[in-house]
């Protein structure tokens, strides 16, 4: 089959205009290679890596990516300003693009570090974290956080953190438009529960027009991102992009004006199946490890259940993913094939 995909590796626009959202245990290095093939321009954000883990753990490990990922931004965890000047040195010497601090993320795990949305009580811990990170990089240096802590739902909270955050030299904030309740709610919770109030992102955008704010949470269509780019310069999207990927080969032609030919579903699918092969003979990585992250690509089409229950199937684990590709064609065929039901 012809190549039909070319990443374009620094674009000339607003790199913050959408983004896919870190989320643990989903965007890995191979999901982010999966988003990639749909779409050229999007930023894709790691899974937030600890400096803990930086400074003990395997740095390849934690930091390898694809070269086919560019754009690709770096998601730390973190509080300690060595620590994090470490992590985002060893950013940049990897080659991501940008380095971004979490400052959002509930979780009583994050909690028990220090960091995380906690870090929104402590905006100058913040301030000196992104200035030891400036000061060690000529990266981009974010911060993604929330728009309150607990039930202070005050819009002067937020306001005064990213103030305090911005006078250290962080220019692009992108905001969780819910409060992070740190007691009481588990984090799937915390996605859900707090209420969205889009209105305090765009108000920190009018109180600080020379920074770049991006909206985050409960964004699911490309009506709902037009909306959105008129109160802020950027969009991130979430689970939305996980569960139903297909909506990222239309953001290319919709809104950065590029009208580029997108690969089919098929095609997709096949270059999974060549970047499967790929990574085992690389690295030993199991087919099923990379093809999780792409069982969304039929969603809402005829057949899509049955070939997703092909590529999840543990039985076919044995069998090389070429083979499995096959069979999750012909179960799409047969589904496609079943005749609609009347009323």
């Amino acid at each position: 089959m012809s190549e039909v995909f070319s990443p374009v590796a620094s674009p000339p626009f607003n790199p913050w205009l959408l983004s896919v959202a870190p989320m643990m245990d989903w965007t890995d290095r191979h999901c982010r290679f999966f988003h990639r093939l749909l779409t050229r321009h999007t930023l894709l954000y790691t899974e937030m890596v600890t400096t803990g883990a930086l400074r003990h753990g395997s740095t390849e490990r934690h930091l390898r990516f694809n070269g086919e990922e560019h754009p690709v931004a770096l998601q730390l965890g973190g509080s300690d300003t060595a620590d994090l000047a470490h992590a985002a040195k060893l950013g940049q010497d990897w080659g991501y693009d940008e380095i971004n601090l979490n400052c959002g993320c509930p979780s009583d795990r994050v909690q028990r570090g220090a960091f995380g949305a906690c870090l929104m009580n402590v905006p100058l811990t913040v301030a000196d974290g992104v200035k030891a990170m400036l000061d060690v990089t000529g990266l981009p240096v974010t911060v993604k956080h929330r728009i309150g802590i607990d039930r202070n739902e005050s819009y002067d909270f937020v306001r005064d953190f990213v103030g305090t955050v911005s006078d250290a030299g962080c220019q692009a904030f992108i905001v969780h438009a819910r409060n992070a309740w740190l007691d009481g709610l588990s984090p799937k919770e915390n996605r859900e529960i707090p209420p969205l109030r889009y209105e305090l992102a765009y108000q920190l955008k009018k109180e600080f027009p020379t920074l770049t704010i991006a909206v985050n949470g409960g964004i699911k269509t490309n009506d709902d991102i037009a909306k959105h780019l008129q109160g802020a310069d950027g969009v991130m999207v979430g689970r939305e992009a996980y569960y139903n990927p297909w909506l990222l080969s239309t953001w290319d032609a919709t809104f950065f004006n590029d009208n580029h030919a997108v690969p089919s579903r098929g095609e997709v699918e096949e270059l999974m199946v060549n970047y499967m092969e790929r990574a085992f003979a690389e690295d030993g990585c199991p087919w099923y490890a990379i093809a999780r992250h792409m069982l969304g690509l039929h969603h809402g089409q005829r057949g899509g259940r049955l070939w997703r229950q092909v590529w999840s199937n543990h039985k076919l684990k044995p069998l090389p993913p070429r083979e499995v590709f096959v069979i999750a064609r012909e179960a799409l065929a047969r589904g496609a094939e079943k005749p609609v039901d009347v009323c």
